[in-house]
């Protein structure tokens, strides 16, 4: 060969690798992007890091369920004890199946019957994204599960009653903005996992989603088109403002769903948010009677109360004051059919979440050691019927009984 000739083709090959590597390094930023995005639309930091850890991913953060606990696992890309030598097959799985390593069955505290929404191609994202951290050698038994909950096998029944696997499919005859909002919901972000009613078996009651549920000494509440309950008197951009900076006039995310909007809602795109809020408002809510009228020796003492204890803040209409304090005339949570949420903030006290678009954090202090469980049953109850608000009467059983979880 000619030398002139075979340094050109030599210069070609080696323009052609530089090439392929260019365009490789090109793909695996778009999908360790959206690898990174996903992971925190479906909030994976929430479980699979504890809180106050610098270390990302490592697990270890307990998980109460009804069943006993478990403990969510390392995702770190390191080889003994997280999942450095999991095929992309297992992974796949994992994400939309139900299954991990060498296809030991998951206990559904991992959300893959929502996650199972995600294709192929946005699973593979997510395990780009996580090979990207750095690996943690972090043992984790994630089953402490008491017998016969800790058989894995049982997840076979389990899966055949309420597990339907299956890629998202968009719905004929709605936007692309409705069937992208339906995407999230129903899918990386699980909002069922925590809003939607569960069977005694610990399965989701479909015929009640996104009405709320109990989780962790909280409510996570009624997000249907709910007019008294729910999202009904919310506008799409009330929606959208909550879930980017965790305050409205009528609400202040705390708990888990402060940590939820600390770790993925508020780091979501504006457009993604309204597409919740778009299909969050086509969800119908559940016409309920109203409730029977409060005993009005109750409604009396816990009026006085407030007006000692609460109005400085909520104002004396429960009008409250814009990022200070939430109002409570009017509001879907303060009237929600379980007032779970409501007499714990009042027991524990509570502090709302920081972020960019809200960075003040404003708290409530704990009244649990100013007033007795009468008192607090009598001032929940208050405001759950004063300024045309109607809700269930508080008992003060209901209150002993939080108290105990939480003392």
């Amino acid at each position: 060969m000619h030398r002139p000739l075979a340094l050109i083709l030599a210069m070609a090959a080696l323009c052609g690798c530089h090439a392929t590597e260019a365009a490789e390094d090109s793909q695996d930023f778009s999908q360790l992007d959206k690898g990174r995005y996903l992971t925190v639309v479906s909030d994976c930091a929430a479980c699979h890091t504890q809180k106050g850890s610098d270390q990302a991913f490592a697990g270890g953060r307990p998980i109460e369920t009804p069943f006993g606990t478990l403990l969510a696992s390392n995702i770190t890309p390191d080889r003994d004890t997280g999942i450095g030598a999991w095929t992309d097959d297992e992974f796949v799985n994992a994400l939309t199946k139900g299954t991990g390593r060498h296809g030991a069955h998951l206990y559904p505290a991992m959300p893959y019957n929502y996650l199972t929404k995600l294709s192929r191609d946005d699973a593979l994202a997510i395990r780009a994204y996580l090979k990207s951290v750095p690996p943690v050698s972090h043992q984790v038994t994630a089953n402490q599960l008491p017998f016969p909950f800790n058989i894995r096998l049982s997840m076979l029944a389990w899966n055949a009653l309420f597990f339907a696997p299956g890629a998202f499919k968009p719905t004929a005859g709605k936007s692309d903005e409705w069937n992208r909002g339906a995407f999230l919901v129903e899918g990386p972000m699980h909002c069922g996992a925590c809003h939607t009613p569960k069977n005694v078996l610990g399965g989701t009651e479909t015929s009640k989603a996104l009405q709320g549920d109990k989780i962790d000494g909280w409510l996570a509440p009624n997000i249907t088109n709910d007019f008294q309950r729910g999202l009904g008197h919310w506008s799409p951009e009330e929606i959208v403002a909550y879930l980017k900076a965790g305050h409205t006039k009528l609400a202040a995310a705390s708990g888990p769903m402060g940590e939820e909007v600390a770790l993925s809602s508020s780091k979501m795109t504006d457009g993604d948010l309204q597409a919740i809020a778009i299909y969050l408002k086509d969800q119908p809510g559940q016409e309920q009677p109203p409730p029977p009228a409060a005993a009005s020796n109750v409604t009396k003492a816990g009026a006085a109360i407030y007006a000692d204890e609460c109005s400085a803040c909520h104002g004396l209409k429960g009008e409250g004051v814009l990022g200070l304090a939430p109002g409570l005339a009017g509001s879907s949570g303060v009237q929600s059919t379980d007032p779970t949420t409501l007499v714990h903030v009042v027991l524990q006290g509570t502090r709302s979440v920081a972020t960019d678009a809200a960075p003040t954090a404003p708290a409530m202090p704990s009244f649990g050691w100013l007033l007795t469980d009468d008192q607090v049953a009598a001032v929940t109850t208050y405001v759950r019927n004063a300024w045309g608000n109607a809700a269930p009467e508080v008992a003060a059983n209901d209150v002993a009984r939080a108290r105990d979880r939480n003392p």
